[in-house]
């Protein structure tokens, strides 16, 4: 497993400012958030990450020994935990970073479209909550990158820069990883990586790009999300065969893709929502009205593949197939080979 997931989906206009933080003095805006406020916000929330990584590493860990892990399966030479700890633990913070980024993107979602009446948290203090999930979540995706990489530099015997060097290339340089499964599932986790991180740090510029452009830039984050699932999909060998684990990662997307149905049938913004142009009048001429049409089109197409999206992960749930191998291959390196 690579590269995870990232931050959120857009809100429909700047969050409004924590409720924990001071209060302005009437007639002046309340101060806005800044980085150095959510990291340290975000302390609590990432020590529970933390610890949500040391308990899948150590589950991972205790699978490999009893080889009742896929792992072993598609890669027998890791049947040596002790030998291969830091990959397990490189996987560990990979499954970390999927798990908050799920967590972050429902957030937004949650905050960008129609909320439910009832809540256990405040508008701000979920929006607070949205932004270190995702900061953390970034933190994640780094770790689980370096650590593949650190991986990498263990194994190798070469001279220590030419391990370096080889390392990076094949770690973090689109088409350098150019074994198996890995040419194409590496540059998809790289490409979530390097997305997530200007996108996630995106919202503490905003006074500077403007609130309309940002807003632009953050509705990328949802593909951010999904590259990283496509990643966990085609190259973590804990979903390397279909069952029930592979078709509860599929499971997990539902909850994501009908909220995002719900946002794009219900925007909370009326330049969203999808009225037909001139009132469903027809009107508009010229270039004005292609541009009408054109963009009440695009919002069409998008709802209607969102809700395709939904009735596809369905039927992978419903019916078990979920892109999974059934049967090992007889020569397992010529399919996954992380060496």
């Amino acid at each position: 497993m690579k590269s995870s997931p990232a931050s959120a989906v857009p809100e429909p206009s700047e969050p409004a400012e924590p409720a924990e933080e001071p209060v302005a003095a009437p007639g002046r805006r309340p101060p806005r958030p800044t980085l150095r406020s959510d990291l340290r916000a975000s302390v609590p929330d990432g020590l529970i990450a933390l610890v949500v990584t040391a308990a899948v590493f150590a589950l991972l860990y205790a699978r490999i020994r009893a080889k009742t892990s896929s792992t072993v399966t598609v890669m027998p030479f890791m049947a040596d935990a002790g030998g291969f700890w830091m990959y397990f633990l490189s996987q560990a913070f990979g499954w970390a970073a999927l798990l908050w980024a799920w967590g972050t993107v429902i957030l937004g979602l949650l905050l960008s479209g129609p909320r439910p009446k009832r809540l256990p948290l405040s508008g701000p203090r979920l929006e607070r909550l949205h932004r270190t999930t995702s900061l953390n979540t970034i933190a994640l995706i780094a770790a689980h990158a370096l650590l593949f990489a650190a991986e990498l530099v263990r194994h190798d015997t070469a001279r220590w820069n030419s391990r370096l060097w080889t390392a990076f290339i094949e770690a973090f340089v689109p088409g350098g990883y150019d074994s198996g499964t890995g040419q194409i599932a590496m540059p998809v986790g790289q490409a979530a990586l390097y997305l997530a991180v200007p996108l996630g740090l995106l919202f503490y510029v905003r006074h500077r790009i403007g609130p309309k452009t940002w807003r632009a830039l953050h509705r990328f984050v949802i593909v951010v999300y999904i590259l990283s699932v496509w990643h966990t999909l085609l190259y973590g060998t804990n979903v390397w065969y279909d069952g029930w684990f592979r078709t509860s990662v599929w499971l997990l997307q539902l909850p994501i893709a009908a909220l995002l149905l719900v946002r794009l049938l219900r925007p909370a913004r009326r330049s969203e929502q999808l009225a037909l142009p001139g009132g469903g009048t027809g009107t508009g001429t010229g270039g004005a009205g292609w541009r009408t049409w054109s963009g009440w089109s695009l919002r069409l197409v998008g709802r209607v593949a969102v809700a395709g999206v939904v009735v596809a992960i369905l039927a992978v749930v419903l019916s078990g197939r979920d892109g999974g191998r059934t049967i090992p291959p007889a020569d397992t390196s010529s399919t996954h080979n992380h060496d």
